[in-house]
């Protein structure tokens, strides 16, 4: 269970940049509500899974995952370039999870 919280928690990292992103945009207060809310239900997440998964691991995958799906999110929804470049970096980012997750007791 605390890899799924582990996932929620990654979730609650891509959408909450995607939400400053909005926020930066929009200036409202209900964007600043969203923003501070995801993220606390993320780190809420990445407390239940640290119960279980090392500290160094929690970490690494929580910010790999969020960074990868900020990316993605930025590519797809607000017009970011993507290169091969960033391709094959963000590939290393999720080898890196994968063989964190591979590799943790």
């Amino acid at each position: 269970m605390a890899w799924i919280y582990l996932l929620i928690a990654s979730l609650g990292e891509i959408f909450g940049v995607a939400s400053i992103n909005m926020y930066l945009k929009r200036g409202t207060w209900r964007w600043l509500a969203i923003v501070v809310g995801v993220f606390s239900l993320g780190f809420y997440f990445l407390a239940l899974a640290m119960r279980e998964i090392p500290l160094g691991t929690a970490y690494a995958i929580w910010t790999g995952l969020g960074a990868t799906g900020a990316v993605v999110m930025g590519v797809c929804f607000f017009k970011e370039p993507m290169s091969r470049l960033r391709l094959l970096f963000l590939a290393c980012i999720i080898c890196g999870a994968v063989g964190l997750k591979a590799v943790a007791p």
